[in-house]
């Protein structure tokens, strides 16, 4: 069992910490966040993937155009100008940001002018230390970071195009035009370098307050890469792809209750063969790259461990799919080898079949378990394994997550039959006002070892707060924490729970 305590944390991305510049940054915020989470007897913080976002993805984390890098969006100002990066007039951006919400394109545009300035001014310094540390990130972290890099310039120099519609030479990596190219891009190579060691820079200053408070990451790991990524450029090989670079095969789920079409993800999906040969060199360095940022990684789309729905390229929808074997099990075992401590919590949701199952148990996984699926108005509802007195010691309870409504938005839409369940489960009258109330105490007295609650069921939002909504593009990733929103007194509050239901250290 990876979680060695009875303990409790809170979900809240970074993008959604109050700031002064539009989107949450990891600046002065998330040190006052981390003070509230350690007065509140919390022990993990669990965020999404901190890879780079793009408005033309509809800002989603888990749509990167790579699986390595960080998210400059999410540098912080402040501590830009506190490492003499920025003067005081960079802080006054000309655009009046909403507190509530993300304005991505906004966002963008201020922090790419704010980075290049930082940049310029690190070009322009003596600062001896500084480069020496760029120097070491530079090397350390070159497995990943120069594919990146070019990829990222040489997307710029092609006005935007997927790497598909480069000129041939480039696109299919010719040594000698790479190394032309590369060297006619070459400050702009080394700031998007500098900006990836900056986001390292201040990710490792925060990791570091919160480890002294004993707070603990939790990360969030995508399955699977975007096609037009650095990772799919410098890794074809790694992908069904045909000879031109363009996917074969995509990803996507079946059809289901909620889709008579299936949802179609349109991702490549992995040349599972290739990657054996090198013994999933590709996968290791990405789970090492991760396990280095975070205590704790959540696998998303667990079940493509076991088997994955593969739907031919070109196709409008994942009906002709079909199921294909994953080598989950030796990919698994590698990263049990090297990591024995077994960090890996198993997002365990959907359509989950019984290999699934016995790939969990195998290694021992914590799995999933949602509160807000628990309480469906079926003849079966009391079968259900999301139900508290069914759940597990060795596993995470959650009252929510980002892909679903809030509590109370979700009791407020319920159906009459699924609230009395809620009732009569809980033995007491349940209403909007009360209803996240109930549901963190269903998540507290769990057996769980480990019980996650979202930053909006601590204060009770509505619909207004819902993060993301699967299967829809306009309005998703922007909900902000506004500033003095959590306070010492829920902080407060939630140490008495902690402490009440045995999750305190």
């Amino acid at each position: 069992m990876i979680i060695e305590n009875r303990s409790s944390g809170i979900l809240l991305h970074i993008t959604s910490l109050p700031s002064a510049y539009g989107i949450g940054d990891l600046g002065p915020e998330a040190y006052k966040f981390a003070d509230l989470l350690d007065e509140a007897g919390q022990r993990f913080w669990q965020i999404l993937p901190l890879n780079p976002t793009e408005t033309g993805m509809g800002n989603s984390p888990y749509s990167s155009h790579s699986a390595f890098a960080f998210n400059p969006l999410l540098l912080s100002p402040d501590l830009l100008f506190k490492d003499g990066l920025l003067e005081k007039k960079d802080l006054k951006p000309n655009y009046t940001f909403r507190n509530d919400r993300v304005d991505f394109e906004a966002v963008t545009a201020f922090k790419k002018a704010i980075c290049t300035k930082a940049y310029i001014n690190y070009r322009r310094k003596d600062n001896f230390k500084m480069q020496q540390a760029f120097e070491y990130f530079r090397e350390q972290h070159q497995s990943w970071l120069q594919d990146y890099s070019y990829y990222v310039a040489f997307r710029n120099y092609f006005n935007g195009k997927n790497w598909l519609e480069w000129d041939k030479s480039i696109k299919n990596r010719k040594e000698k035009e790479l190394k032309k190219l590369a060297e006619k891009l070459e400050e702009e190579i080394e700031r998007e370098q500098f900006l990836q060691f900056l986001f390292h820079r201040q990710w490792e200053q925060l990791q570091d307050y919160c480890n002294k408070r004993d707070i603990h990451f939790i990360g969030d790991m995508p399955f699977y890469v975007s096609h037009d990524s650095a990772d799919v450029w410098a890794n074809p090989k790694d992908f069904k792809l045909d000879k031109e670079g363009r996917p074969t095969s995509v990803s996507g789920v079946p059809p289901d209750f909620f889709s008579e079409t299936g949802q179609l993800w349109g991702t490549p999906v992995y040349n599972w063969k290739e990657l054996a040969r090198n013994n999933f060199d590709w996968w290791m360095r990405r789970i090492d790259h991760n396990l280095r940022l975070f205590r704790l990684l959540r696998l998303d789309h667990f079940r493509a461990f076991s088997a994955y729905w593969e739907v031919p390229a070109g196709d409008d929808t994942a009906i002709n799919g079909k199921w294909v074997k994953s080598p989950g099990h030796e990919l698994l075992s590698l990263i049990m080898k090297y990591h024995p401590e077994k960090p890996i919590i198993a997002e365990d949701l959907g359509d989950i079949d019984q290999p699934v199952r016995e790939l969990i148990h195998a290694f021992n996984l914590p799995g999933m378990v949602v509160l807000l699926f628990a309480f469906e108005s079926n003849d079966i509802a009391f079968e259900s394994s999301f139900l508290p007195h069914n759940h597990v010691k060795n596993s995470v309870v959650y009252t929510g997550t980002h892909d679903n409504s809030t509590t109370c938005a979700w009791f407020q839409n319920a159906t009459p039959a699924t609230k009395q369940i809620f009732s009569d489960y809980t033995n007491q009258k349940i209403t909007k006002n009360n209803a996240h109330e109930v549901m963190l105490r269903l998540a507290y007295a769990s057996v769980s070892q480990l019980a996650i609650v979202p930053m909006q069921d601590v204060l009770g939002l509505g619909a207004e707060a819902t993060f993301n909504k699967p299967s829809t593009i306009d309005g998703n990733w922007e909900w902000r924490l506004k500033p003095g929103q959590f306070t010492k007194a829920h902080a407060k509050k939630l140490y008495k729970l902690v402490k009440l239901y045995g999750r305190l250290r």
